[in-house]
């Protein structure tokens, strides 16, 4: 017969098995909101104590050093061969450093067999050169060749491990090389004798003032004598637009015409723009007033934590296209030459990308000044850089909103540490040498901070992931390509650049089809810049590339293209004018009520 739709179905259970199900503890089923929350929750608690460890090692993630010690530590141990040339090379090294030291001991005056870098200033006393402080100076120097040898490119080893690895082993043993110890340097144990020791009193009153002000994360204020609107950034102009990111200047003219197209200096929120308004002798924008341009720039803020969510996009929109917009309304329908400085060049490649993509035509020119737009070649910054470091760093400005002045400026000292860390703390804790500061040390002083989010989408979007150039940057949703920029370009390295390496800079040229003017000039990131017409020792080289022309690699275009001395200021003016139409009369200087050039952002500490 058939079982009744009415009555239930019922089953059975084995003899047991319901008594047991009495004693299996029961399944708590949590609501998709209240797990959703349980998660926030857990990973709050994971950065809140990632962000506590990253202030107690600077930002740096112990994992990235980790991994980088134990891939080569592997690698090496499983290479017999690079074993057998590393014991080889230590033996050179110490035959070459028994040779030295028997022939200063005969009275011999032989040759060093090692020579410091480049960079490295600790050796220029002449007392390095008797002994015994000759041959402790060739003992660490060989050391550091050694260990320069062992953590070379290796079969199987990633090569960021590598350049990590040795960028780490330098650190460290510059913690311990003998210019730094008061009994191994000859200069400190000289100027002793001449102070009766007074020089040891007051480099530890320097030490001393320097720990407070480090553990108290205090800014030092601009020395009087530098005051900003006084003795830096002079140049007369008017703040004539300010919003919660940035303040617009308009300088005042210094000529009876100028130039119909207006120009926009962008410079990098990484630092205050007064670089390029330091002293009146080398302000970048008190020149180009004077060769008869209109002049605007951009001062962005010192962002604090309620800023924690500006974007990058923020700074597009609220910098650069808003400032278009508000020169537009004062020279109506003339194109601007918009020049970009180091991240601000990075940005304004952005922003012209996007103009070019939406067919805003008020461009009439792009200039970048140490400026990259790919960073597969980025230097020793990379180093800082994997997704265990970015990851480190974003938890620590989600605890506090920003990225903080020690933790920036800390990481760029590092690439130079033999000299921007050790030579200065040997000069102003022993040798009692004056920080006598100068207008370019006031401003890498003055440094600023970097908001979280922003900070976090340039540091993943642009340098970690390089986007830009492998055509995966968005913006506004749609995908941006640097070859439709039609305008002409003007792009600037310098040689000895340690954050845009003058090969990165270069790039450019791969990645656009403009007519490109590229030069190379004489200096470092921020020297090579302030090159001001008469500047002694100077000297640049200079192309232009035709719109479509064939790419040459920077090797070919270093070894093709002849040094030429002097400045390359006068070189762009000659390029910005013939980017120009004829001469008008000045436009009005806009009354916004404002206040004066330099403008309140430039003052926040």
């Amino acid at each position: 017969m058939g079982r009744s739709k009415d009555k239930p179905r019922r089953t059975s259970a084995p003899t047991g098995d319901a008594d047991r199900s009495q004693h299996l503890p029961a399944v708590v089923h949590r609501s998709p909101a209240s797990t959703e929350q349980d998660r926030h929750t857990y990973a709050a608690l994971d950065r809140g104590v990632m962000a506590s460890l990253a202030r107690m090692t600077g930002g740096l993630s112990p994992h990235a050093m980790f991994d980088a010690w134990s891939d080569w530590a592997m690698h090496l141990a499983r290479a017999p061969g690079r074993q057998l040339e590393l014991t080889e090379h230590a033996r050179d090294n110490w035959l070459r450093l028994a040779q030295f030291a028997a022939s200063g001991l005969t009275g011999k005056t032989g040759e060093k067999p090692f020579q410091p870098g480049t960079y490295d200033t600790r050796w220029s006393h002449e007392g390095w050169d008797s002994l015994p402080f000759a041959l402790w100076q060739q003992s660490f120097l060989a050391t550091q060749d050694w260990w320069q040898a062992a953590t070379a490119d290796l079969r199987g080893l990633r090569k960021q491990n590598a350049e990590r690895t040795g960028f780490m082993m330098r650190q460290l043993l510059d913690t311990v090389s003998p210019a730094n110890f008061p009994g191994s340097n000859p200069e400190i144990l000289e100027t002793t004798w001449k102070t009766a020791g007074r020089n040891l009193i007051d480099g530890a009153l320097h030490c001393a003032d320097d720990a407070l002000h480090t553990l108290g994360n205090e800014h030092r204020p601009v020395p009087e004598e530098f005051a900003l609107g006084k003795a830096l950034a002079t140049t007369p102009g008017e703040v004539i637009y300010r919003n919660d990111l940035m303040e617009l200047i308009q300088y005042a003219p210094t000529t009876a015409d100028v130039h119909p197209e207006p120009v926009l200096i962008v410079p990098a929120w990484i630092m205050k723009y007064y670089i390029l308004d330091l002293s009146p002798h080398n302000s970048f924008i008190r020149w180009l007033v004077e060769q008869g341009h209109t002049v605007f720039c951009i001062s962005w803020c010192n962002p604090g934590a309620e800023q924690a969510n500006l974007s990058l996009e923020d700074y597009r929109t609220k910098g650069i296209m808003q400032a278009l917009d508000v020169i537009g309304d004062i020279v109506p329908g003339a194109r601007v030459h918009a020049n970009g400085y180091c991240l601000g060049g990075t940005l304004l490649a952005i922003a012209a990308a996007t103009m070019a993509r939406d067919h805003d035509d008020r461009l009439g020119s792009v200039t970048l000044m140490a400026a990259q737009v790919d960073f597969a070649e980025a230097g020793e910054l990379l180093l800082f850089l994997d997704e265990s470091q970015v990851a480190f760093l974003e938890d620590l400005m989600w605890s506090q909103g920003y990225l903080d002045r020690p933790q920036m400026s800390g990481a760029f000292a590092a690439i130079r540490s033999e000299d921007l860390i050790w030579s200065r703390a040997v000069r102003r804790y022993f040798l009692v040498e004056p920080d006598l500061p100068t207008d370019i040390t006031v401003w890498v002083n003055d440094t600023t901070r970097m908001p979280a989010r922003m900070h976090s989408e340039y540091l993943r979007g642009i340098f970690l992931e390089n986007r830009i150039t492998a055509g995966r940057f968005a913006v506004e949703g749609r995908v941006i390509a640097l070859k439709d920029i039609e305008v002409p370009m003007f792009v600037v390295a310098t040689e000895t650049d340690h954050i845009a390496p003058w090969r990165s800079v270069y790039k450019t040229a791969l990645f656009t089809d403009c007519d490109l003017t590229f030069v190379l000039t004489r200096g470092g990131h921020n020297t090579g810049i302030l090159s001001e017409p008469g500047h002694p020792r100077r000297h640049y080289r200079i192309s232009t590339r035709k719109a479509g022309a064939h790419y040459h690699s920077a090797e070919r275009w270093f070894a093709e293209h002849e040094r030429r001395q002097g400045s390359w200021w006068p070189e762009w003016a000659c390029w910005l004018a013939k980017q120009s139409g004829d001469r008008v009369a000045p436009p009005a200087m806009k009354a916004s009520g404002l206040g004066k050039a330099p403008g309140l952002y430039v003052l926040q500490a």
